[in-house]
């Protein structure tokens, strides 16, 4: 044997992204597999096990797994309590995967372990008061206060993508009225584009045609304005030091990150705002942390104090 290493899985609404994490930081093996609809926990189970085997084969071995995943997530127990994109309720994840998995098993929230792996590695690192607000389809942050992840009484803290910011704004599709995530994230951006006579376009796309289409001028203004109105609340709430954006469309880079901030210091009127950064982590965020994770449950987190940071 080579060494140990653990598993480690960001379980998404549409792609299962595993890897095999050395006890340096290495990535040795990694795969990506849709998320199936039906069958789940055995898709889930056979992705476990061949990165299993690529480790066996690799001359390593595993000593403990971490998946994280979106939604409502009790991390003492590993239930996940209710993950809309995944169509799961009361589903005792850690427990079903120990049945099947002969090490331990950690289980997490995908953004709260992203902003731990920030926290460690990334753009908030040697930072105990920030934020992580992950945008992709949807919005959701990791709330981080002196040194404490806050989770809330249900596990349902960070569902920053559905602050109502626009009174008498767009249905979300949560049913509530003016959610942030309808006007600043990738759906909400392709959709509203579209819907004001755009061509079917993805938010990159959109991006990319920025100061060349007006109609991508005013979605994208839109959705800065509203983010950065969000961030102005969390600031006044939270107190935070630093701002993380992450997600896809933090790889919008100043196109995203010049308006907000410029956007977020006009809306504090009395104090200054927080530094924004844009993620050092990217769309490995999550599964970087899930990997922190396994290691913690296999007793060995101290290896992760020997991880280079990411820049």
């Amino acid at each position: 044997m080579t060494g140990s290493v653990v598993l480690a899985v960001d379980l998404g609404g549409s792609a299962m992204k595993g890897a095999v994490i050395g006890e340096n930081g290495e990535v040795i093996a990694s795969e990506t597999r849709a998320t199936p609809r039906l069958q789940l926990i055995d898709a889930l189970v056979e992705l476990l096990e061949a990165l299993r085997r690529a480790a066996g084969d690799r001359g390593y071995r595993v000593v403990a797994a971490g998946v994280v995943t979106p939604g409502i997530v009790d991390e003492d127990t590993g239930v996940v309590l209710y993950a809309s994109n995944l169509h799961w309720r009361d589903v005792p994840l850690r427990g079903l995967l120990a049945e099947r998995m002969p090490f331990p098993v950690a289980i997490g929230h995908d953004v709260r372990a992203a902003g731990l792996a920030e926290q460690l590695l990334g753009a908030a690192r040697g930072s105990d008061d920030f934020v992580l607000v992950t945008i992709g389809t949807g919005v959701a942050a990791a709330l981080i206060t002196a040194g404490h992840t806050i989770t809330g009484a249900a596990g349902a803290a960070g569902e920053f993508g559905h602050i109502p910011v626009v009174p008498g704004g767009e249905v979300c599709a949560c049913g509530q009225i003016g959610c942030l995530e309808v006007y600043a994230s990738a759906a909400g951006v392709t959709r509203r584009y579209a819907a004001l006579g755009g061509a079917a376009r993805s938010s990159r796309e959109i991006v990319s045609r920025l100061g060349s289409d007006p109609l991508a001028d005013a979605v994208w203004a839109d959705a800065t304005r509203v983010l950065a109105q969000g961030l102005a609340i969390m600031t006044l709430l939270l107190d935070p030091a630093v701002v993380v954006l992450g997600g896809g469309f933090s790889q919008a880079g100043s196109a995203l990150l010049t308006p907000v901030t410029a956007g977020l210091a006009a809306g504090l009127a009395w104090r200054e705002a927080p530094e924004v950064r844009l993620s050092h982590l990217g769309g490995n965020a999550g599964r970087t942390g899930a990997a922190i994770l396994a290691f913690r449950a296999a007793g060995r987190g101290a290896v992760v104090d020997g991880w280079p940071p990411a820049d």
